[in-house]
């Protein structure tokens, strides 16, 4: 059971970039409408389930819910904007190689989550099978080779968009429990009910942390402060909502000792599945055979490094 909740942030997020395409507006508005979207899972979960079971909402959660939701800011902006720079079908899989590999390796590094030689070895391994995988799905056609067809500007400046997000997801994800492993956050409670107490109190902070995250975004790097509440904005609430079901069962798999950050986060992420082949075939994105080729084998390469990291623990 532990496994399929864990495969839930994969579905959903990794059908944000065809819902956000779907409902419209620049990268702006498709992020600050999605904050909008988690603000009110993140306010439920509060209303409905932490605040009535009593769960403690003391400062330290404040800090490290808010914090979290601005990283998460930074890389979700990133990623609108590769998008559209890229295309769906080509700047998920960039971008899902980056968190999985930042990701793992921060958990198996800084949280100590690797712990014997074969799990670094088989992690590695994992990891790598992860990289090219998604290396794969986004390479070029056979023709463009050929004829030595450059890449236009827009994709260079994507693959910046992507590397800020990855340093800001990466942050997001590990931040809560390297907040823990610092001693800001005490093990009463990191560890009440398998960690569950903890990750969902995260979760009303964070959502309000990711809102001013992208209203300073919007301001100050987008500078569309006159377009924020158009239309498009209010569509792509949809977008948050369905990012927030995937937000709040991966942090419940990441304080599952079961499955822990680097499984955790690592899963979350086959939603490079769901986001490249929903690119080409809802979104239209056109690919040669030649990449359909290496598409499929980079998503089968994608899983098998997904499976072997789940499996981490039992080597």
């Amino acid at each position: 059971m532990g496994i399929l909740f864990a495969l839930i942030p994969a579905l959903t997020w990794g059908s944000t970039g065809l819902i956000n395409t779907k409902m419209g507006g620049s990268a702006a508005q498709q992020t600050l409408g999605m904050t909008f979207g988690a603000l009110i899972f993140g306010l439920a979960t509060m209303f409905i389930f932490v605040i009535p079971q009593g769960i403690s909402v003391d400062y330290h959660i404040w800090v490290v819910g808010l914090l979290s939701g601005l990283f998460w800011a930074v890389g979700t902006a990133g990623q609108f904007v590769a998008y559209k720079d890229m295309g769906v079908s080509s700047a998920f899989p960039i971008s899902t190689a980056g968190q999985i590999i930042s990701n793992a390796l921060m958990a198996a590094i800084v949280l100590a989550e690797w712990r014997t030689v074969n799990m670094w070895i088989f992690g590695v391994i994992a990891v790598a099978l992860v990289m090219v995988g998604a290396l794969l799905t986004a390479a070029r056609s056979r023709a463009a080779k050929q004829n030595n067809t450059a890449r236009p500007a827009s994709y260079t400046h994507g693959l910046i968009a992507i590397l800020l997000s990855t340093i800001g997801y990466m942050f997001y994800f590990v931040f809560p429990n390297l907040m823990f492993k610092t001693g800001f956050i005490s093990p009463a409670v990191h560890d009440a009910h398998n960690g569950v107490d903890y990750m969902t109190a995260i979760v009303g902070p964070q959502s309000i942390g990711q809102v001013l995250g992208a209203f300073l975004i919007v301001l100050f790097v987008f500078h569309e402060g006159n377009r924020m509440f158009e239309k498009p904005t209010w569509k792509n609430i949809l977008t948050g909502l369905s990012w927030g079901i995937g937000n709040l069962f991966m942090f419940i798999s990441t304080a599952n000792p079961a499955i822990g950050q680097a499984t955790a986060t690592t899963l979350s992420q086959m939603g490079v599945i769901v986001g490249t082949f929903g690119g080409i075939y809802l979104l239209h994105e056109k690919k040669t055979p030649d990449q359909m080729v290496k598409i499929v084998i980079g998503a089968l390469l994608v899983v098998l490094g997904g499976v072997l990291i789940s499996n981490l623990n039992h080597l």
